[in-house]
């Protein structure tokens, strides 16, 4: 059986979705890293840093939906 990382590559190989998902989430995680070197935030930094993280947070759980239904479909078929 696969391993998650494995099947992570796997599906960044095979599934343009899930490839979308984890470029956006790679994108919301720089901008996130940008943001967290300012010296200091304004409000609007505090607000977007906010939105990125929720951001985030959503397609890493689309992320693991589709994780979990292709290991789910491995472990049954």
């Amino acid at each position: 059986m696969a391993s998650r990382d494995e099947l992570k590559e796997e599906l960044l190989q095979t599934d343009s979705d899930f490839r979308r998902l984890y470029d956006e989430h790679q994108d919301y995680e720089r901008r996130l890293h940008d943001l967290q070197h300012k010296s200091l935030l304004s409000q609007d930094d505090e607000a977007e840093e906010k939105r990125i993280k929720l951001h985030k947070l959503a397609l890493k759980d689309q992320m693991e939906a589709i994780l979990r239904t292709h290991q789910e479909s491995r472990v049954s078929a």
